[in-house]
């Protein structure tokens, strides 16, 4: 059987080891009925270029430079590009993948969340590229919930899971 997985689902696959995800702020808050939302853990401005070839060898990742949050635990963001990264740390079996989209109320403000695949036998804790288009700005706080994580069932098992540079990130 394969498909999205339901709250049911992954409520279960959270009892898991190792777990879907973990770390969760607060479970009956963040899974969803076809998903589970994702917290911030961090902000960071990119500070450098970046490049990106057909060959891994002329990759150049960005360096990212952490912004701090005030005393209340808030970021007041200027509209450009910021890499955030998760409290949760997602832990994908050889017959899941994901996807996210970020919630609608960041949407409604403005704000977007570009993320990638997650493929099947990833594990770490990610980060998303999150740009502010308000010119107002965004304020935003420690915890927020602010993406989607939607899991998918594959039709079978990878023979090979995810083998990539960021297998383990930010662990």
């Amino acid at each position: 059987m394969f498909g999205i997985l339901s709250r049911d689902d992954i409520l279960k696959m959270l009892k898991a080891s190792p777990p879907l995800v973990e770390n969760l702020c607060d479970v009956q808050k963040q899974v969803q009925p076809n998903g589970i939302d994702l917290t911030l853990k961090e902000v960071a401005l990119l500070s450098s270029p970046g490049g990106l070839g057909f060959s891994n060898e002329d990759r150049i990742l960005s360096r990212a430079s952490p912004l701090v949050f005030d005393g209340l635990g808030r970021i007041d963001l200027l509209p450009g590009c910021y890499l955030v990264t998760y409290n949760e740390v997602v832990n994908l079996p050889k017959n899941i993948m994901a996807l996210a989209a970020p919630r609608s109320s960041l949407l409604r403000c403005g704000v977007s969340i570009h993320s990638a695949v997650w493929d099947a036998g990833y594990s770490g804790r990610s980060q998303s590229l999150m740009v502010v288009y308000n010119a107002q700005g965004f304020r935003l706080h420690r915890n927020a919930r602010i993406v989607q994580m939607v899991f998918f069932s594959l039709s079978r098992e990878v023979a090979q899971g995810y083998q990539g540079m960021f297998q383990g990130e930010n662990i």
